[in-house]
C-alpha cells in the first residue's frame, strides 16, 4: 500500500479518516451535494439575469441611437428656420429698407 507521510492507510484507521473528513469540510474542499447544487442553481439564475440584462440594454442602445438621430433631423430644421426679428440683408431690398425709414419718421 502507498505511504502517505510516512503512515499506511491501514494504520491510520477511522479516526485519522474522520479527522481528514473534517479538515477538508472546514477548508471548503469537501461540501455538501445540496450546497454544491444550491451554488449551481445560484449559478443558473446569474446568467439568466445577465443574459436578459444584455439583450435589454442592446434594445436601449438601439432606441438611444434612434432617438439621436431624430434630435440632430430636429436640430437640423431648427438652424435652417429664419430668426425672427433679424432678418436677412439678402432677402430685404434696397427699396423696402428706404420704405422702412420713411415709416420710421413721424
Amino acid at each position: 500500500m502507498s505511504e502517505v507521510f510516512g503512515i499506511t492507510a491501514s494504520d491510520a484507521g477511522l479516526g485519522a479518516l474522520l479527522t481528514l473528513v473534517v479538515l477538508l469540510i472546514l477548508t471548503g474542499r469537501l461540501v455538501p451535494r445540496r450546497t454544491h447544487e444550491d451554488a449551481l442553481a445560484d449559478r443558473d439564475n446569474w446568467r439568466a439575469a445577465y443574459l436578459e440584462s444584455e439583450a435589454a440594454r442592446k434594445v436601449e442602445h438601439e432606441h438611444v441611437a434612434e432617438l439621436l438621430e431624430m434630435a440632430k433631423i430636429g436640430g437640423h430644421i431648427l438652424t435652417a428656420l429664419p430668426h425672427p426679428g433679424h432678418a436677412d440683408e439678402e432677402e430685404v431690398s434696397g427699396v423696402d429698407q428706404m420704405d422702412q425709414a420713411s415709416r420710421a419718421r413721424p
